[in-house]
């Protein structure tokens, strides 16, 4: 008999436990690559995302690209973004895909076909979506990533600026879309998680960098909701205060930095990591 797959909550959890909690961020800006003395082609993407992932072993347990870098080459950019997620999920680390995809019905499902199904050549283990057109659309691309012990990040109250005027919209129902967002997911984490999982399987994005409050949101309500959290080191927020900006929830979050690691340089790329890691692992609990 096959052994029951595993939710991507219990899996989430038992990386939290063994590696701790800092993602990072497989970012190729091209002024990364700049400093990294490496092309802005194909070819410079795969070393660049390699040695990032070579970094990582032995220091954190979770990455994500960002899909969109690699795209700007094109079906070779996809090719080296093969190799660098086949590359960390080899070396027994979670890949979270970066891509912020939605849609409605089977082209969600598509979607979902192309980043979660197992041996797909972009399979990772979460992928980023987006509920604009509701959080029913993402119906068909939740069963999939349940089948096969996959997680979504939902984006809800993102840490670009830009964001707050439409995701602190007030919705027919009287919660801002944030909220509506937040409280769906959450819903759904209750009912269908497994009984002994104390993570959900249905994340979302919610930024280091904004008030919770100002869209409604309360930290009490999201305690088995893994939360993706940006916003640390280049754009402002502080790994040591990621326990006083979530609280209650802050168990539930992924610290996810990017810039902030990869400009240390290929050489310091690896104690940037583990810099970090020890920084959120001795992060004081919530005072407040």
């Amino acid at each position: 008999m096959a052994e029951p797959v595993l939710s991507f909550g219990e899996r989430l959890d038992a990386v939290f436990s063994s590696r701790g909690r800092l993602c990072v961020g497989i970012d190729p800006h091209p002024y990364l690559l700049e400093q990294w003395r490496l092309p802005d082609s194909a070819s410079g993407l795969r070393q660049f995302g390699l040695r990032v992932v070579e970094a990582s072993v032995g220091h954190a347990g979770i990455v994500k690209p960002q899909v969109a870098f690699f795209e700007r080459h094109g079906s070779a950019g996809y090719s080296a973004l093969e190799e660098v997620i086949a590359a960390a999920r080899s070396a027994g680390i979670l890949v979270i895909a970066d891509a912020k995809r939605g849609d409605v019905g089977t082209s969600v499902e598509a979607y979902g076909q192309s980043w979660l199904r197992p041996g797909s050549p972009l399979e990772a283990d979460a992928l980023t979506v987006s509920a604009f057109q509701g959080f029913g659309s993402l119906d068909q691309v939740v069963e999939l990533a349940v089948e096969n012990g996959k997680g979504l990040f939902i984006l809800a109250a993102t840490s670009n600026p830009e964001a707050a005027g439409i995701q602190q919209a007030v919705t027919a129902a009287g919660s801002s879309v944030a909220e509506s967002i937040a409280s769906d997911a959450a819903e759904w984490n209750a009912l269908n998680s497994p009984s002994a999982a104390r993570l959900g399987s249905l994340g979302l994005v919610l930024g280091a960098t904004v008030q919770l409050g100002a869209y409604g949101i309360t930290s009490d309500s999201l305690v088995r909701t893994p939360i993706l959290a940006p916003g640390f080191g280049h754009q402002g927020a502080q790994i040591a205060d990621f326990r006083r900006i979530f609280g209650a929830a802050s168990s539930s979050v992924v610290i996810a930095a990017s810039r902030s690691i990869l400009s240390a340089g290929p050489d310091g790329v690896a104690a940037a990591v583990a810099r970090q890691q020890e920084e959120a692992a001795a992060a004081p609990a919530d005072a407040s």
